[in-house]
């Protein structure tokens, strides 16, 4: 059994979803602190040929863990779907993927930003057809601290004698013996991002994969996703 460990973020890149297609079982680390201008509540979309952040406002204070914050507005649904149907209503694949993401949002919670961006993140690799199993960090009692060691205790809590895949970064701070003394075999993703039809510009890297979407529909999205991770 493959397992990714990752903070749940707001319709996150290319890459996450890369992680999540590799992935038997995938874990929302939703329980540690939030972190102030990370893309917990923000990711970049294309306005023609400019990015732009599309951010949820956020009531938080100091130390709040990531399902203890909460949007801040009511109406930032609507906005967020205003400003993407202003971005990309004349993308290629627009009129297929449109009704299906804003049925995803229509459906999100009135809750916490957690379980907000599990919401919208499971409905897209639904809509890929990514046969992953999702669990959230909150519900498996292994403590509050964001380390290797605890990384280590969620990978062996639920798929013992499995195999944790980790992003390139965790090589910075992630000892392969901690993962060796519970059983885990640790495993560094190799990714690089595909590039793909966005207009007449210089390729932009690192956006919500919703601008994949809409430029590529879900199965050319899933078909390009695919072939990154092989």
């Amino acid at each position: 059994m493959i397992i990714a460990i990752h903070q749940p973020n707001y319709i996150p890149w290319f890459g996450y979803f890369a992680k999540i297609a590799q992935a038997d079982i995938f874990v929302f680390l939703d329980d540690v602190q939030f972190s102030k201008n990370s893309y917990t509540n923000r990711v970049q979309v294309l306005n023609g040929e400019r990015r732009h952040w599309l951010t949820v406002p956020v009531h938080v204070k100091l130390g709040h863990a990531i399902d203890e914050v909460h949007p801040a507005k009511k109406n930032w649904i609507g906005s967020h779907q205003d400003t993407l149907v202003n971005f990309y209503r004349r993308a290629s694949a627009y009129r297929e993927v449109w009704p299906s993401l804003r049925a995803a949002y229509d459906s999100l919670p009135e809750a916490d930003l957690a379980a907000i961006n599990c919401s919208l993140i499971e409905s897209v690799a639904r809509n890929l057809e990514l046969p992953c199993r999702f669990v959230r960090s909150s519900e498996l009692g292994t403590g509050e601290v964001s380390s290797d060691e605890r990384l280590a205790e969620i990978a062996a809590k639920i798929a013992p004698g499995g195999t944790y895949l980790s992003g390139s970064g965790g090589a910075n701070y992630q000892q392969a013996e901690t993962f060796d003394a519970h059983g885990i075999t640790l495993r560094y993703s190799q990714f690089t991002h595909p590039n793909y039809e966005q207009g007449d510009g210089q390729f932009e890297s690192g956006l919500s994969i919703i601008d994949a979407i809409l430029r590529l529909g879900w199965l050319g999205t899933r078909d390009l996703l695919m072939a990154s991770v092989q």
